[in-house]
């Protein structure tokens, strides 16, 4: 069992961290300003049940494999990357679209939540880094360092979630006020488009 002040110090840097500028928060961030608050607090709890994904990689020591294999790590990094850009084209498309069309074209909170898992399962560098970041806060002699690393997996979760939440209600406001403007609703899918393609190109130029 983790003690009090490593939780303490872990949930304070879990949540600087969550709020750091990245593809997960901006991915938040964007999806809220044009779907609305409730589809980015959707996409959050898919992005933050993604981090099952990372937190059982390096649990049970799969994570060393994206980092130590460049097949493996090029793999699901340029999945990733692919995915970005299909949403990047989704935007742009709806973008040109009359806000009838937009409308109906909306996606189910049930395809907003998969959008969310894939878009974190799909980015290998999450599961190195918290292959870096977990075991720091492990202590061998307290108790059994797997359990550790899910206890710490999950209160990261839920700082992010935490975080992402309070982002996607700010940014759903500002999309609602903006998206009542004169083309203000393509104006932010022409945003969302551009965020997805540059976090595509990043994701595919990055190294471990």
């Amino acid at each position: 069992m983790l003690d009090f002040q490593t939780i303490v110090m872990f949930v304070g840097a879990s949540t600087l961290l969550a709020l750091a500028p990245g593809p997960d928060i901006l991915f938040v961030l964007t999806q809220s300003m044009t779907k609305g608050s409730r589809s980015g607090i959707v996409i959050a709890l898919g992005l933050c049940s993604g981090l099952v994904f990372h937190t059982t990689a390096v649990a049970l020591g799969v994570a060393v494999i994206f980092q130590t294999s460049i097949l493996a790590f090029s793999i699901l990094k340029f999945v990733g990357a692919a995915y970005l850009l299909y949403l990047a084209l989704m935007a742009f498309k709806d973008a040109s679209k009359s806000k009838l069309e937009s409308d109906k074209s909306l996606l189910s909170l049930k395809a907003l939540y998969k959008r969310g898992i894939f878009m974190n399962i799909t980015n290998p560098k999450v599961s190195i880094f918290f292959l870096a970041f977990l075991p720091q806060f492990t202590n061998s002699e307290v108790g059994n360092v797997t359990g550790q690393i899910f206890m710490l997996g999950a209160l990261f979760m839920l700082c992010s979630f935490v975080v992402f939440t309070l982002v996607s209600l700010l940014a759903g406001r500002v999309g609602n006020w903006f998206s009542k403007t004169k083309n203000g609703e393509k104006i932010l899918n022409r945003i969302a488009g551009t965020v997805f393609a540059a976090l595509a190109i990043k994701l595919a130029l990055s190294s471990r």
